[in-house]
């Protein structure tokens, strides 16, 4: 099996890892603070394989989440697309970055969308907390160097 296959493989797989982390059962108290697992594995993927990765990767994978949690279709669609959108738009420059500017920047960028789930649940009635929204971003920049490391030694392994 040649490197390239191996490598969509490992993607597929860390995105689908990612799709049940987003669902997995936890605690009440710590559920506010559930990362933004898709838009984590995305963002690095993103970044390692801008030609591989891009907008409709997002958008189907944020279909699948919207089936999985049962909201609004195409809500997190939106909101995955968006994140993919502003991290392809940054690729260039995120590359030179340490991982402690690129969790600032992505502070901002799940923080948006994070904003754009927010409108878009209080446009179909709801009303939600923003500490539901603004805790998981501010979770997931926290995580994501820890992350990123983690994924470039399975990016090694899987070549």
């Amino acid at each position: 099996m040649n490197a390239a296959l191996r490598t969509s493989l490992v993607m597929w797989f860390t995105l689908g890892i990612a799709l049940l982390l987003s669902v997995a059962p936890m605690p009440e108290h710590l559920d506010i603070g559930r990362p933004l697992w898709v838009p984590l594995f995305l963002t690095f993927w993103a970044l390692k394989y801008p030609y591989r990765v891009g907008l409709m990767t997002a958008w189907c994978l944020g279909i699948a989440q919207d089936v999985l949690y049962g909201t609004l279709f195409g809500q997190h669609a939106i909101a995955l697309v968006l994140v993919m959108f502003l991290v392809l738009t940054l690729q260039q420059r995120l590359k030179h970055f340490p991982l402690w500017q690129h969790s600032l920047a992505l502070l901002i960028i799940y923080g948006l969308a994070q904003l754009v789930l927010l409108w878009l649940s209080s446009l179909s009635g709801m009303r939600p907390e923003i500490i539901y929204y603004a805790v998981p971003a501010l979770v997931s920049c926290l995580l994501w160097p820890w992350l990123y490391l983690l994924l470039v030694a399975v990016q090694r392994l899987a070549r």
